[in-house]
């Protein structure tokens, strides 16, 4: 019976109108739920930029902070790509039990609501209980090096997981073959596997630039004085009111820029990307042979993971230490009871997961279509381009921004949308560049011919999608699956935005550690505790998951 509906469906496949109406769909809704609500919502209030246009003191201060957020963007995301690579490597080329741990641990910062995550580092960096008690006063203080630090910490996973993907999809075959022809190791991927999986570096590098771009909660917390441009509109917004002109105008103009200064680097990107020689042609045999053995790889990793330990880790973990101490006092059976403001704790958590797993479900059936058209340019090469470029447009976009766009899209269309789905809406418009773009990279490395050839074999559409893509890019499927449920189950700012009576965790959390007024002050060891939570919880699942696949012999 399986057999019978798979060759239906083999057959239907290469039937012209089916094919491409499988592809015209996935645009379609990617242009009906992904790209026009955020665009047509800041259009809605174009208006309202007059209120910046007209005061020069503010315009000015605007650009500033918006060129700050480009800055720390590159060389965030530059400084990612240095450091996640190996890091990535590590994990790919180790498997065990212990790299899969390793994996999962590398997703944590990505877990952590983003505000929960600024306050984390805050106390670890800044904090008299942090690194700062070693020293006489705060390490580091509130401004742009801690913004850097708190952008590295959640920007670092991203490179990671998709360079992961790439590299557990990449067949080893023409790495191997150059180490018999004498290449050591470091020659060898430098030579030969970086240059495949060049796509999904460009990508990592992308996604990355982008994270930094739009983060809004972390920051704020982190920034004190300086401004970014999502720094600046949380401050306009704060100052004016949520309803004020000028924040409808601060907000218009400052997405237009980032949006438009954005689109001119993607639009780089994707233009010299592929002409980028990597990697340099000189070989420096004696040099390169002794970074690749075992002295050298030792030092490598031992630095890759203290890194990742010291930078990353520790100080996103830091603000659930409480929870250690809170595991010998009453608050963890009142927490396990939901007395008190546990009772919203755990309809967030719920709420969460569900949210995130609906997301990335949707992620997975409008997004795989969409990345092989983009990958390969299933509607021309300029077309492809353009929207390879216009999937990145919903990442820049500062999320308080991007939540407050949504929501005067969405209920200007439908006065009385449910609250969930608009929920879900912001969600899948955050979380969709994050799979399209790691999945159109996979698809982009496997090589036409492959395809092709089955084809002239007999091969029908679907049968060569399942016989070479899914096979060749099954982990970058699950790399990118991860990253979007991870970024949903995090997202503070534009749930913020678009909710009034739904609370996820990451807002319970966030209330928890700036109530609103005439609330009480949860303890540090109930915000401790319930940091934890999350992070245990997202941890078992994201490790249950990776381990169940690896015995399936899929991963």
């Amino acid at each position: 019976m399986k057999k019978k509906i798979i060759e239906v469906l083999d057959a239907a496949s290469s039937r012209r109108i089916i094919k491409y109406a499988v592809y015209f769909t996935a645009i379609i809704l990617f242009f009906a739920l992904i790209l026009l609500p955020p665009i047509l919502g800041i259009a809605l209030k174009w208006g309202a930029i007059q209120t910046v246009l007209n005061d020069a003191p503010l315009m000015n201060r605007a650009l500033n902070a918006i060129a700050n957020s480009f800055t720390i963007a590159l060389f965030v995301s530059s400084i990612d790509l240095i450091a996640g690579i190996p890091m990535a490597w590590l994990i790919a080329r180790k498997r065990s039990r212990a790299s899969s741990i390793l994996d999962t641990l590398s997703d944590i910062p990505f877990i952590v609501p983003t505000a929960v995550l600024g306050y984390s580092l805050l106390l670890f960096w800044n904090g008299p209980t942090g690194i700062s008690a070693l020293f006489t006063g705060s390490l580091i203080s509130e401004g742009w090096l801690l913004i850097i630090l708190l952008h590295f910490a959640f920007s670092f996973p991203v490179v990671v997981r998709v360079v992961v993907g790439a590299l557990l999809d990449y067949k080893r075959e023409f790495e191997n073959a150059s180490r018999t022809l004498g290449a050591p190791p470091f020659t060898a991927s430098r030579t030969v596997t970086f240059p495949i999986i060049k796509p999904s570096l460009i990508a990592a590098f992308t996604l990355a630039f982008s994270r930094s771009v739009s983060e809004t909660g972390a920051t704020f917390i982190v920034a004190g004085a300086f401004e970014n441009g999502s720094i600046f509109l949380q401050n306009i917004k704060n100052t004016y009111g949520p309803k004020d002109p000028t924040y409808y105008g601060a907000t218009v103009f400052a997405s237009f820029i980032l949006i438009a200064v954005s689109v001119s680097i993607f639009i780089i990107v994707r233009a010299l990307g592929p002409r980028l020689k990597l990697p340099v042609k000189r070989i420096w045999p004696s040099f390169e042979r002794k970074l690749s053995y075992s002295k050298a790889e030792s030092s490598r990793n031992t630095v890759t993971l203290a890194i990742f330990l010291v930078i990353v880790l520790i100080p996103s973990l830091f603000v659930a230490l409480p929870a250690f101490q809170a595991i010998f006092t009453n608050t963890l059976s009142e927490s396990l009871k939901g007395k008190g403001i546990w009772g919203d704790y755990w309809h967030g958590l719920l709420l969460s997961y569900a949210l995130a797993a609906t997301v990335t479900v949707l992620n997975i059936i409008i997004g795989l279509p969409m990345a092989i058209a983009i990958a390969r340019r299933k509607f021309g090469t300029l077309q492809s381009a353009i929207l390879d470029i216009l999937v990145n447009i919903p990442l820049v976009v500062p999320s308080i921004a991007l939540g407050l766009s949504l929501g005067i899209f969405w209920t200007q269309i439908f006065t009385s949308i449910p609250e969930l789905l608009l929920l879900i809406f912001a969600h899948l418009a955050i979380t969709y560049p994050y799979f399209v773009r790691s999945m159109s990279a996979a698809v982009e490395r496997i090589s036409i011919d492959m395809e092709e050839a089955s084809k002239t074999l007999g091969a029908k559409p679907l049968g060569v999608f399942r016989t070479i893509v899914l096979p060749l890019t099954k982990y970058s499927i699950l790399s990118g699956a991860i990253l979007v449920f991870t970024r949903s189950v995090s997202e503070t700012g534009a749930t913020l935005a678009v909710t009034k009576t739904l609370k996820t965790v990451p807002v319970v959390l966030v209330n928890w550690i700036k109530p609103p007024p005439l609330q009480p002050h949860p303890t540090p060891l109930q915000i401790g505790l319930g940091s934890g939570f999350l992070i245990l919880f997202s941890f078992i699942i994201l490790l249950a998951l990776r381990l169940i696949v690896k015995e399936k012999g899929r991963y």
